[in-house]
């Protein structure tokens, strides 16, 4: 695989354990590129897109899953949104300069929020809990333990250049051969340095710690930053303020502007274009719907 940005899954064959490692080269570069956040604040988001790749890879391609971490502190939100194919985007707010300090005093008291969105009209699952633990693998996994009562160990690390992650899991309702499986797995996944994260392809990394163990190894994955805005979903959410609270915007401003928190993609909508949402839309509506 040509890409820099990928994830290869990966399980232990006759043992009830499952793994990934990712390796998030350019669709990293291509978030921060965005936007210009504080060394502190990237290197946490760095981990959490690592973990919402890590995670995605679980669900059903057309699905997305959003990850949210809430504080009180000088990191009031970080955001990481990605869908089952793998396509990724995040985002962040902070309050004023941030000076380096350990994750759990920048983030504050606050939660942490996962959303299932299967994108098939069906209401979307949301699970929140309190934050627990001093880094973001800790507070992931903390989660993992109380809403979906399944053990899972991260290790996640990034820089300017990557976003890397390994995830370690043990299925749920399945006896094992070797009682001591899960604890070897997990001893030998603690060794793992951040050095040997961010620099190692993920065939020597599982050389490296389980050539003992037999593994079943899948082909890698492709992830690629995407951001979903576009001109015609903001049209969308014009049309639903309504033609009057529009047009009274425009009567204010001379024009409204949004800015996407993603990816700051910019869409200027003048005077003429927006009573033109309202004239395409009115063309669109049905004739029996325009009787009633």
């Amino acid at each position: 695989m040509s890409s820099d940005s990928s994830l290869t899954r990966f399980i232990f064959d006759q043992l009830p354990i499952r793994g990934e490692f990712t390796h998030i080269g350019q669709a990293w570069r291509d978030i921060i590129a965005k936007h210009d956040f504080p060394p502190p604040l990237k290197n946490m988001l760095g981990e959490l897109v690592a973990a919402g790749a890590l995670i995605a890879a679980m669900i059903n391609p057309k699905s997305s899953i959003t990850l949210q971490i809430q504080g009180s502190g000088p990191i009031s939100l970080l955001v990481v949104e990605c869908m089952g194919s793998l396509k990724i985007r995040a985002t962040a707010k902070w309050r004023d300069d941030i000076s380096p300090a350990k994750p759990a005093e920048l983030i504050g008291e606050g939660s942490f929020v996962i959303t299932l969105d299967s994108r098939d009209g069906s209401q979307p699952w949301q699970g929140i809990v309190p934050l627990e633990g001093d880094n973001v693998a800790e507070m992931l996994e903390n989660y993992m333990t109380r809403s979906e009562q399944l053990e899972t160990r991260l290790k996640l690390t990034a820089d300017d250049t990557c976003a890397c992650g390994m995830l370690l899991q043990k299925l749920p309702e399945q006896e094992s051969p070797d009682e001591d499986a899960w604890n070897r797995a997990n001893h030998l996944a603690a060794t793992l340095t951040r050095q040997e994260l961010l620099e190692l392809p993920a065939m020597e990394l599982l050389h490296r710690l389980y050539h003992e163990e037999d593994i079943r190894v899948f082909d890698a994955q492709e992830i690629a930053f995407e951001c979903r805005c576009s001109r015609d979903s903001t049209t969308n959410i014009l049309r639903m303020l309504g033609h009057d609270e529009v047009r009274s915007i425009v009567e204010e401003q001379g024009h409204i502007e949004f800015t996407c928190e993603f990816c700051n993609e910019r869409y200027i909508f003048d005077p003429v274009d927006a009573e033109q949402i309202f004239v395409t839309a009115a063309q669109q509506t049905p004739v029996s719907e325009a009787k009633h």
